[in-house]
């Protein structure tokens, strides 16, 4: 079983019931946050290694550095194999800045894109920005609904009906 596979099966396990599952998943999200203040404090660095030694460097079980690898691999630069690692796999962490941090608005993580590390790399006007364009990348806008006594979309001045709306 990989190491991804294990990860999914111990923090997706329902058979743990509700109070276990949160427990596993705030302490997850506590190292998470940890994880990411030490990375977002140098952010063009990019911390390499194997999967058991990042996971030593930032004091955590090799399963929370899964969860935590399988979380940034979209927002990488280069993506690691996650789907087939082990705990001697060299995996790297050098991120695009912009997209890590959309992708925790997305996420809707604020306790990670609220970090105060993000203050050094992007000003407040800048993170507004990129959370702004994140959120409207998600929403759906439906064109106006075109009745038929309206003046026709393509401009000829005649009514809908009588124009591009014939069939």
């Amino acid at each position: 079983m990989t190491l991804l596979e294990q990860w999914k099966k111990e923090a997706y396990d329902e058979s743990l019931g509700q109070a276990q599952l949160q427990k596993i998943w705030g302490a997850y999200f506590q190292k998470e946050k940890e994880i990411y203040a030490q990375l977002l404090k140098n952010p063009d660095e990019v911390v390499k290694g194997t999967v058991k030694e990042l996971a030593e460097k930032y004091s955590v079980p090799v399963l929370t550095m899964t969860g935590f690898l399988d979380g940034i691999n979209d927002s990488l630069l280069e993506k690691n194999p996650i789907e087939e690692m082990d705990e001697n796999t060299e995996v790297n962490l050098g991120f695009d800045k912009e997209l890590l941090y959309k992708n925790m608005v997305a996420a809707e993580a604020d306790w990670l894109y609220e970090l105060e590390e993000w203050k050094d790399i992007f000003d407040e006007e800048k993170r507004k920005a990129l959370y702004k364009e994140q959120k409207s990348s998600t929403t759906i806008v439906k064109d106006k609904k075109i009745y038929p006594n309206d003046p026709c979309p393509c401009g000829s001045g005649k009514k809908y009906k009588k124009c591009c709306g014939r069939k």
